[in-house]
């Protein structure tokens, strides 16, 4: 990424003050720092900008053709036959518009759905927006924090920082006192205390233009396919052009006498018509409409989409991986019991220091109201929570002498945690199968040293003291929303760092068919063999971070377009991995950064509409990508067969506008946005072409015969005009009924609106005049009929065949899904 800088050529430092990381900055101290600007206040867009938007509807290779093409007639003075360009104009604005409300709606959600930044003043520790952050502050770094400006960290216990986002290095960094600490990297584990040194424009994060706005490009088999159509018309649209222009200054007397007599104009004009119909201009506009509205609807409903065509990415997901906690679960955790295996003195105490500690999750901190601080403690040395190692440590040399350690069981006892010939593994197995989430409480005399602490070990000699059990609330939604994409044909793989019985519980609970959760501490190393597994299992427990992502590694590896949820910053990589990454507002601020959609009520259930919304984004363009493409390849069929046989072009421009309009534009205005349910199989490109292209060749052929007969019979060539616009207008009206099949009450009215409309520009002499429209005479009449219906006949024959080739092609995908759903 050009311009971009490795973390290694940062910029030196500023000075930093000197501030006590006890106290922090003083409230005179900040004042100070907010009027001299030194705050880390930026202005960067949270969807795609001003800018882009209007270059992206705009200033556009074709668009350039099209106003060019539409100044050459305005300075010729034929400005009725550049009605063309007022349609782009048109289209340009409507394009621009429709992306601008999207854009406000997502802004106005990312905005009040901004993650929080916690830094220390006057001796408290407070949370603020990350803009408010001033230069010299002591930030307050937990697990899931996201780093809000560049800093150098000063006090730090077993921290860890990921700065995959801005390094592309996936292992997350261990921090030390004096370390520097990247804006925009996430915490992974462990605590911290860090000084802010470089905030505002000038933090590292913020340099990275495409980052700050996190306006990246997800993969869309949608827009990827309309840019090759355009990248081949762009290599076509020169030579065509050069013949066409040539063939027209030829027919109307050659070069010479043509230039003479004035008649150029009339064969610029004539080049001009060409040109122009075969530019698919509409095709961008409606796929940039369709995503944009798409994406306001989704707004609507709470959904918060980062990235336009993540909409249709959704829809192409055939592999679904959860998150139990969070997503199938509320997210609350309510401690339900102890149980109590040896009861060793001080365990209540030790039990209370976890529920109020500082850095406590949301696990630990349900202890807090049973085992409540009856004596305050002060631990000698702390190993912090790592989702990772699903454990911590602290040691107490007073109070409950010893070292305690809270955790998941299999994770601090191993195999013993899951044998039900032993106290502990029978407790952990009879509680987790109940859909409980089991932690241990163990003890060992020994304290910790600070070779433990630095390597993150267990202590030996650890004694279980508790299993403690808490419970979940399953969202009331979760069934039937997994019991929707089961019956849509997407798989679904529950991934949890929990006890591998407590998941399972929790899958049967929601109607998934399971009978035991595969403990992810035995998953094979080897990437084939993971895969493997991944086909066969369908619950996952005791899975890592790292595990996660390479899950869904596997998966892709495998053909899947995998979407991933969750709600923890342990989701975070994984989701960032995925195809299309789902998360929670309720999850950390690091997990939402790197999802494509979030949900921002939290409610799983809204997962169906955006698939929905996916589907009809993809399945409408489709239908409207072949009344384009159809255009498109007969505009240059005729191109070619009317430049290489040195005729003139039966068009005006100001006629082809009529066609443009009444039989694609206004109609795939509305067919892009109607309701559609029909399922997502790739190819879309291949199956509009199979069609476009036959269709296109049969209506060049139809127009070029009838300009060749209208010649035989003497037409004059006002009325071969009129006669040419008259089959186009008939067979396009066709095309669209074809393709608008199965017709319903609104597609009727849309198609009948169009007919009317055609009939009143032919027969109102007003229009008429205008758009130089004659009776095109008897013997052109008959050879008029004739040749629509042939070329009716066509393109129904066309369409018999394409269905059926769709069909084929879709069993083959589907593995035998009803072609009907989505052809």
């Amino acid at each position: 990424m050009h311009g971009c800088r490795s973390p290694d050529a940062v910029v030196p430092a500023p000075v930093r003050a000197e501030v006590d990381p006890d106290v922090g900055l003083v409230a005179a101290d900040v004042a100070e720092r907010v009027a001299d600007g030194r705050t880390n206040a930026f202005a960067a867009d949270t969807s795609r900008s001003v800018a882009n938007i209007i270059r992206a509807n705009v200033f556009t290779l074709f668009n350039g053709i099209i106003f060019a093409c539409f100044f050459v007639l305005f300075v010729l003075g034929r400005w009725q036959d550049a009605l063309f360009g007022l349609a782009a104009f048109a289209n340009s604005i409507i394009g621009c518009w429709q992306e601008f409300r999207a854009k406000a709606a997502l802004d106005r959600l990312a905005l009040l759905n901004a993650p929080r930044a916690r830094v220390r003043r006057d001796g408290q520790d407070v949370e603020i927006v990350p803009a408010e952050v001033v230069q010299d502050d002591i930030l307050v770094l937990r697990a899931g924090d996201q780093i809000p400006a560049d800093a150098v960290i000063v006090a730090a216990r077993a921290l860890q920082v990921d700065e995959s986002m801005l390094t592309g290095e996936s292992d997350a960094v261990d921090k030390h006192p004096g370390d520097d600490a990247l804006s925009g990297s996430i915490v992974v584990s462990g605590e911290g205390l860090a000084q802010a040194t470089r905030v505002g424009a000038d933090s590292y994060a913020n340099t990275f233009a495409s980052e700050a706005k996190r306006f990246s490009l997800v993969a869309s088999e949608v827009r990827s396919s309309i840019n090759r159509v355009l990248k081949w018309m762009s290599w076509i649209i020169g030579p065509v052009g050069l013949l066409v222009v040539n063939a027209q200054m030829v027919a109307l007397g050659g070069w010479a006498s043509a230039w003479e007599s004035g008649e150029w104009v009339q064969a610029v004009v004539n080049a001009i018509a060409a040109i122009t119909a075969m530019i698919p201009l509409g095709l961008v506009l409606i796929s940039s409409i369709t995503f944009a509205v798409g994406a306001a609807k989704l707004a609507n409903r709470q959904v918060l989409v980062n990235e336009l065509p993540a909409v249709e990415g959704l829809a192409r997901v055939d592999m679904i991986c959860l998150d139990k906690t969070g997503t199938i679960t509320a997210g609350d955790i309510a401690f339900d019991d102890g149980h109590v295996l040896a009861a060793v003195d001080g365990y209540e105490d030790a039990l209370a220091w976890y529920g109020a500690a500082p850095d406590a999750n949301a696990t630990a901190r349900c202890l807090a109201d049973a085992y409540p601080v009856r004596r305050e403690v002060v631990p000698d040395a702390v190993i912090p929570f790592s989702s990772a190692r699903k454990w911590s440590a602290a040691s107490f040399a007073d109070g409950p002498a010893g070292t305690w350690v809270l955790g998941a069981p299999e994770m601090v006892f191993g195999d013993e945690a899951s044998d039900p010939g032993t106290a502990l593994g029978q407790s952990v197995v009879s509680l987790a199968s109940t859909g409980r989430r089991t932690l241990v409480l163990a003890y060992s005399a020994r304290l910790l040293d600070d070779a433990d602490v630095e390597a993150e070990r267990l202590v030996g000699e650890l004694t279980a003291v508790a299993v403690l059990t808490f419970r979940e609330q399953v969202r009331p939604d979760a069934a039937q929303t997994l019991s929707y994409f089961a019956a849509q044909g997407v798989g679904i793989r529950v991934i949890s760092g929990d006890n591998p019985r407590t998941v399972a519980a929790i899958a049967r609970e929601v109607g998934l068919e399971v009978a035991e959760g595969f403990d992810a501490r035995h998953l094979p190393e080897d990437d084939a063999a993971l895969s493997g597994v991944l086909e066969m299992h369908h619950v996952f427990g005791r899975v890592t971070p790292e595990q996660k992502k390479r899950m869904v590694v596997a998966l892709q590896a495998r053909g899947h377009v995998v979407a991933m949820t969750g709600d923890g910053v342990n989701d975070a990589l994984a989701i960032k991995t995925a195809d299309i990454g789902i998360a929670m507002n309720s999850g950390s601020a690091a997990t939402k950064a790197v999802a494509r959609l979030v949900l921002l009520d939290g409610r799983f259930s809204h997962l169906p509409d955006v698939v929905a919304e996916g589907r009809q984004v993809i399945a409408n363009i489709e239908r409207v990508s072949m009344l384009f493409l159809t255009k498109t390849a007969y505009a240059t069929a005729l191109a070619l067969a009317f430049g290489i046989m040195m005729l003139e072009f039966p068009f005006l421009p100001r006629q082809l506008s009529i066609t443009d309009g009444l039989t694609i534009g206004i109609p795939a205005f509305f067919l892009a946005l109607l309701p559609n349910t029909q399922r997502y199989v790739p190819g879309f490109l291949k199956r509009s072409l199979s069609f476009a292209i036959p269709s296109g060749l049969i209506i060049a052929a139809a127009l070029v015969g009838y300009t060749r007969g209208a010649m035989a019979l003497n037409v004059p060539e006002p009325e071969l005009r009129t006669g040419a616009t008259i089959i186009l207008a008939v067979v396009g009206i066709w095309v669209l009924t074809v393709l608008s099949r199965p017709v319903t009450r609104f597609k009727a009215l849309v198609i009948g609106a169009m007919f009317v409309a055609l009939l009143i520009i032919f027969t109102v002499p007003l229009l008429t005049a205008f758009f130089q429209l004659v009776d095109p005479g008897e013997d052109a009449a008959w050879l008029l009929v004739a040749v629509t219906i042939a070329a009716i006949g066509g393109i129904e024959v066309v369409r018999f065949f394409h269905r059926r080739y769709v069909e084929r092609v879709i069993r083959a995908a589907s593995g035998g899904v009803d072609a009907r759903e989505v052809s």
